[in-house]
């Protein structure tokens, strides 16, 4: 890409230069009031606490933080491929072997 058209893309989102010349030079301070509106439309205070709204949020994050959810996925894997082990192979062993 061009660097104009890098700098007219971000020509909104950086505020403009303090230290130029015409700024310093005039001693008036009518210049910076672009600059002043810039920074006074800017949230001030902390910054909220983010609320996940996903599973790490839910199970892993904050007061809620448990390892339960591992130990209840592992269990669950297991029980799943006991029981499709047991309908593929093992119930024909129940009764008589190979």
């Amino acid at each position: 890409m061009h660097a104009s058209l890098v700098r007219r893309q971000l020509g909104g989102l950086i505020p403009p230069k303090i230290a130029s010349p015409g700024l310093l030079s005039g001693g008036s301070g009518d210049g910076l009031s672009p600059l002043v509106n810039f920074y006074s439309k800017l949230p001030k205070g902390p910054a909220p606490a983010s609320t996940g709204r996903g599973l790490k949020a839910k199970f892993f994050s904050g007061s809620n933080a448990s390892g339960a959810p591992i130990v209840a996925t592992i269990f669950g894997i297991f029980a799943l491929g006991y029981t499709i082990d047991y309908q593929m192979h093992l119930k024909h062993h129940k009764n008589h072997a190979h």
